[in-house]
């Protein structure tokens, strides 16, 4: 039985070296490539420090030789070692530690006869225009003696972890709130109780009385199409039933959304709409839901008074794991020249989740705006197409909705969705975690406010973009049709830390 995993063969995309004169070697394509193909994989031959310094610098092997991140000199075999520097690169790579080996991907279309360039770094050491031939020279270190890739320098660390004293233990013990590793960011509105019936807060809206309860479900699925449904009644149900006779009601929208009477359905014979005064917000305690519903049914969510989840141990450590890995991400990316702003959703810890979800696979993502010359690739966008695409790909597709064409959950109005809907399949992020190495901008948090995301814990604020409590609180804003959970992790815990990994403050992440 092998001791190690070992990266796949990978011969397929057509790349060929060619010899240019004056220049060197290079990689060039032979044929079109697509935007994020994988077109190489190289195994590494890895050296300890020691045979380097006796031996491997004083051969030709100095010139293709670079620090591997566990600290071992690595020589990159296949074509690899062949990829020339571009400030405009075509390919982006990542370290591959589990099976010893780069992984090579086309960060946009590639045309036939056209040459594939990876970038090694801001200070670079060489003249690229003339020294062309050189693809994986060496930055001498001033303490080494031998040094590695621009893009490995050692501006930005290898971050390593030791053992983490917060996870070791019994797993299913809770942690207090002011031990965890995370500050929680209350998400709710500063809502009143109203608990006295002048306290209650409402607001004007349109109904109309059904008298035949065999028309209910008829204007139930009308009302979906109608262009009236939206998230500004979620905290009200859509029926309202007179004990003393079989007529019921039924809530239309707000006058604020529509000021002239709705038009109704014109085979069904129902009376003219008028106007009543329901609650503006959702029911916290059980004496307010019973106020609010004497004006008109209102749902009940206690949770909105901002208590937390418990998390235990063994979730912590889920947390601590899944935070290394975006860390280690980061300091990969940055070296490839990325912005090193990383989206990770790993597989729930809970396995019931796990189950209802689907996702049985880690989706890792990161930004991607400078090799694909796009303003949209932000890791966090990357992240939720990623999963979409893992969906469609594990036969999810005719449930999952595209990203720009949401709508609020019809079960918040007291539509009961398809049982086929429901369990994370109906919105991209239902009952997810995402964990990211920087607050998200406003986009993406109106993004995974969309996705329906059940959480997200960032490492760096962003005090003049971040979207999730820096300039806004996206999930925080009155009339959402959902509310995530928002936590930061605290600076250096578990040796979390993006010390060298910062990008500028005004930044989009």
């Amino acid at each position: 039985m092998l001791s190690r995993l070992a990266p796949e063969h990978l011969n397929k995309t057509g790349c060929r070296i060619v010899y240019i004169e004056g220049e060197g070697r290079g990689v060039f394509a032979s044929k079109s490539i697509p935007a994020r193909t994988l077109i190489e994989i190289s195994p590494v031959l890895l050296f300890t420090k020691e045979e380097y310094e006796k031996h491997g610098r004083y051969t030709v092997l100095d010139n293709y030789t670079f620090i591997w991140p566990d600290g071992r000199m690595a020589l990159a075999l296949g074509l690899g070692s062949l990829f020339n520097h571009s400030d405009s690169p075509n390919v982006s790579f990542s370290i591959d530690a589990d099976t010893d080996s780069i992984r090579y991907t086309t960060s946009r279309a590639v045309l036939p006869d056209e040459e594939l360039c990876i970038f090694y770094g801001d200070n670079l050491w060489f003249d690229p225009v003339d020294m062309k031939s050189i693809q994986y020279a060496i930055e001498k270190g001033p303490e080494h003696g031998w040094g590695s890739l621009s893009h490995l320098r050692d501006d930005v660390r290898n971050p390593t972890f030791e053992t983490w004293q917060l996870v070791e233990g019994d797993p299913d013990e809770i942690i207090p709130e002011d031990k965890l590793p995370f500050v929680r960011i209350k998400t709710t509105p500063d809502d009143p109780e109203e608990e006295e019936l002048f306290t209650i807060q409402t607001v004007e809206a349109w109904v109309v009385d059904v008298p035949d309860q065999r028309q209910i479900a008829t204007m139930l699925r009308w009302l979906r199409t109608s262009g009236l449904e939206d998230s500004s009644v979620s905290h009200l149900k859509r029926i309202r039933k007179n004990q003393s006779s079989n007529i019921s009601t039924l809530l239309l929208c707000l006058t604020s959304n529509s000021a002239d009477p709705p038009a109704l359905p014109n085979d069904m014979e129902l009376p003219a709409p008028y106007v009543v005064r329901v609650p503006k917000l959702v029911a916290l305690t059980q004496a307010s839901l019973k106020l609010k519903s004497s004006l008109w049914p209102t749902n009940y969510a206690p949770k909105r008074k901002g208590e937390f989840e418990g998390w235990s141990r063994g979730k912590v450590r889920w947390a601590w794991e899944a935070m290394k890995t975006v860390l280690r991400e980061a300091t990969s990316i940055k070296r490839n020249g990325e912005h090193p702003i990383v989206a990770y959703v790993p597989e729930p810890y809970d396995e019931a989740i796990k189950e209802a979800t689907q996702m049985q696979k880690a989706i890792l993502a990161h930004d991607t705006r400078r090799t694909t010359s796009h303003p949209l690739r932000h890791a966090t966008l990357n992240a939720i197409r990623a999963v979409a695409d893992y969906r469609a790909a594990t036969g999810d597709e005719e449930t999952v909705p595209p990203l720009d064409n949401d709508s609020p959950s019809s079960n918040l109005t007291g539509v009961k969705e398809p049982e086929e809907r429901r369990n994370g399949s109906h919105y991209l992020l239902t009952s997810l975690t995402v964990f990211l190495s920087h607050e998200p901008c406003i986009m993406c948090s109106m993004a995974l406010l969309h996705s329906r995301v059940k959480e997200i814990i960032y490492i760096t604020p962003m005090k003049k973009t971040g979207g999730c409590g820096s300039i806004a609180c996206i999930p925080k804003l009155e009339g959402v049709n959902h509310r995530y959970g928002i936590s930061r992790w605290k600076d250096g815990e578990g040796g979390i830390s993006m010390e060298g990994l910062e990008v500028d403050e005004g930044e989009d992440a």
